[in-house]
């Protein structure tokens, strides 16, 4: 069904490239609950829009083997991959990564299930509209829509960062559309942890702001050490680097942090639409050595949803699709053959 409250899905306009036929953007084999009844048929295959590069120099095809689509939202152009058939696994990103952070986690289910995952404007191979302000509830919008252009329903958000208060904003607003949920690593509420605090005053401030412009801070140092098990490859931080060459780029990285206070009022919306999803089955995939996401946050959520499973990454840190994306997938797998949500 189309979703109401202005879900930003004027103007748009899909596209894919590269790989074999594509599938339609809406629907899939997963039963009925798979799509959405008033869904518009799928988008026909075109070209990438003009000076859109599917394959930039900086992105192996080695490490990241999918077909990659455009869809415009509002202005927006939004990349995202779709690979296999089966139920909707849709994976939302944090900050500073995007969908290349899912690669091998989408590898390893799409035997099984029909992985989305997406790019946020501004991040990855998405592109940004003029005017587009990078917060939280912007980006919010533009997945709404995305669900709505693409008909997605009975879909599990598979959320990690920042897209755990962007993807359970969205599932919150629209629970009838979510048969699950899978957290990582996230929160869903306005930040009363004063070190969260303390990080949105100096990344989201003017001293945030050089380091991540000049000095690309969030990719350069914080995802590097944030690993705890391993050190990432250059071609892996290659693609992370790679969607923010300039420092004009990096405008999006700096506008998060500040939103972890100046969001208040999107992050109470998001504390708010949980109660909707409360009876929804949950899997919770946490790395235990994630020092900015601790046990209290999840046993938070963990509260939120009484229907839920919990396994456990003790080595893993924030990152733990870099660190463990096995243990993801089969957790993901376990949960669905126990719970079958």
């Amino acid at each position: 069904m189309m979703m109401s409250g202005d879900p930003r899905t004027g103007a748009t306009r899909p596209v894919s490239s590269e790989g074999p036929s594509p599938r339609p953007a809406s629907g899939s084999p997963a039963g009925p609950s798979s799509r959405s009844p008033a869904a518009a048929p799928g988008p026909s295959t075109q070209p990438p829009p003009a000076g859109v590069s599917p394959r930039p120099g900086w992105l192996s095809a080695e490490l990241y083997p999918f077909t990659s689509r455009f869809v415009e939202i509002d202005g927006d152009l939004v990349h995202y991959i779709d690979e296999g058939e089966g139920p909707v696994l849709l994976f939302l990103h944090g900050n500073p990564t995007w969908s290349f952070l899912y690669r091998d986690i989408v590898a390893g289910l799409r035997d099984r299930f029909r992985c989305v995952a997406l790019d946020y404007p501004g991040y990855g191979l998405s592109r940004a509209r003029p005017g587009h302000g990078f917060t939280p509830g912007e980006q919010a919008r533009v997945v709404e829509g995305f669900v709505s252009r693409l008909g997605l329903a009975g879909f599990v958000p598979v959320v990690h960062d920042w897209g755990g208060p962007i993807g359970l904003w969205v599932a919150g607003r629209h629970p009838e559309l979510v048969r699950g949920l899978v957290v990582c690593n996230t929160w869903a509420w306005p930040s009363d942890d004063r070190v969260k605090r303390w990080f949105s005053a100096v990344m989201g401030g003017p001293l945030g702001r050089t380091l991540i412009r000049r000095f690309n801070v969030f990719v350069n140092v914080f995802v590097p050490r944030a690993m705890r098990t391993r050190r990432l490859d250059p071609e892996v931080l290659a693609a992370y680097r790679g969607p923010f060459p300039d420092p004009d780029t990096r405008t999006p990285m700096h506008v998060l942090p500040r939103h972890i206070t100046a969001g208040h009022g999107f992050l109470r919306e998001v504390e708010t639409g949980l109660a909707a999803l409360a009876a929804k089955p949950a899997l919770v995939v946490w790395g235990e050595a994630d020092i900015g996401f601790t046990a209290a946050a999840r046993r938070r959520l963990e509260a939120a949803f009484p229907d839920h499973r919990t396994v456990l990454l003790p080595r893993a840190g924030h990152y733990l699709q870099e660190e463990d994306p096995a243990a993801v997938v089969r957790a993901v797998r376990a949960w669905w053959d126990e719970r079958r949500p």
